[in-house]
């Protein structure tokens, strides 16, 4: 599948994972969110610049630093938003040059 071949997918899924990670841990899961939470989200603005990545930094942060909401996988979520949804191009495009 081209999917997993997709370097921003396989990051996100790879940030949904460490986020999902924390509630297995018991006691410590909580403290570790209050570490995780600004870091996924200031990871979540540089992979999606604009007014996107920065509603999305803001919402991958609060699902981070609220309980219970680990589950969800927000970069996976963007990403399928971003390039499957919208249909947005991806950053890489072709510029065919004509040569006389």
């Amino acid at each position: 599948m081209r999917l997993f071949r997709d370097k921003t997918f396989i990051k996100g899924l790879a940030y949904d994972l460490a986020g999902m990670a924390t509630v297995a841990i018991p006691l410590f899961g909580p403290f570790l969110d209050l570490i995780w939470a600004p870091y996924a989200a200031k990871k979540m603005r540089e992979m999606y610049p604009g007014k996107k990545g920065k509603l999305a930094s803001v919402l991958v942060f609060v699902e981070e630093i609220l309980p219970g909401t680990d589950i969800i996988p927000t970069f996976t979520l963007m990403y399928l938003y971003t390039y499957v949804w919208k249909k947005e191009p991806s950053r890489v495009q072709m510029i065919e040059v004509e040569s006389y």
